[in-house]
């Protein structure tokens, strides 16, 4: 499904939107909404990064010159 949406842009804005579809051969469109993709990537990345710390909190420094076996064999696991 496609939404329409309106936007107010300064005519400076405007004109960078349209020299950067031009220069990458698409429409308006389509660099808004790869923006507003990579953007909302971006925020994504950082809440499971956040969600992750949580579940399993790490000091900085506390996994310098250790292997993901030897990690294992300190949490009593075997590979």
């Amino acid at each position: 499904m496609t939404v329409r949406k309106n936007f107010l842009l300064d005519d400076e804005i405007a004109k960078h939107l349209e020299e950067i579809a031009k220069k990458e051969k698409t429409t308006q469109s389509e660099i808004i909404r790869r923006l507003i993709e990579e953007k909302y990537q971006e925020y994504l990345k950082l809440e499971r990064l956040k969600a992750f710390k949580t579940i399993i909190p790490v000091e900085p420094g506390t996994l310098v010159g250790k292997s993901i076996q030897s990690i294992k064999e300190e949490m009593g696991q075997d590979i």
